[in-house]
């Protein structure tokens, strides 16, 4: 993040440089005079570096913040990848225990269905 508003600042800065510059050429140098034609070429040329320099700069950033929006995503997917194979293997192991626990349980309820003892329950009252 400090990265990025130092790269805005410098950014900035280039632009407000580039500004002074294309001021300064179109001042003139003693008043009264019109803009004598070496200053226009000169202004033209102050206007193409300054465009130059802040393209230059701005490319150099966003090549810099592709760099690092790749190396985020990757490590992103490898963690994505980890996760959902730690989750099959969690699933995985949760469905055996249920299909031991189901062999269990039907054979104990079957013991239980098929072999009934009966006995009348405590709160039975005779002849009431």
């Amino acid at each position: 993040m400090a990265s990025q508003s130092q790269g805005i600042q410098q950014l900035l800065q280039a632009e407000k440089r580039a500004a002074e510059k294309v001021t300064e050429a179109r001042k003139p140098r003693t008043p009264g005079f019109s803009v004598p034609p070496g200053k226009a070429r000169r202004l033209r040329q102050a206007k193409e570096e300054a465009q130059g320099e802040i393209e230059g700069y701005r490319l150099e950033r966003e090549r810099d913040f592709q760099q690092k929006q790749q190396a985020a995503l990757g490590s992103r997917g490898h963690v994505c990848a980890e996760v959902e194979s730690q989750t099959r293997r969690r699933v995985q192991a949760m469905q055996g225990g249920q299909a031991q626990g189901k062999e269990r349980v039907l054979r104990q309820l079957l013991r239980l269905v098929c072999a009934p003892h009966p006995q009348l329950h405590p709160n039975y009252r005779l002849g009431a």
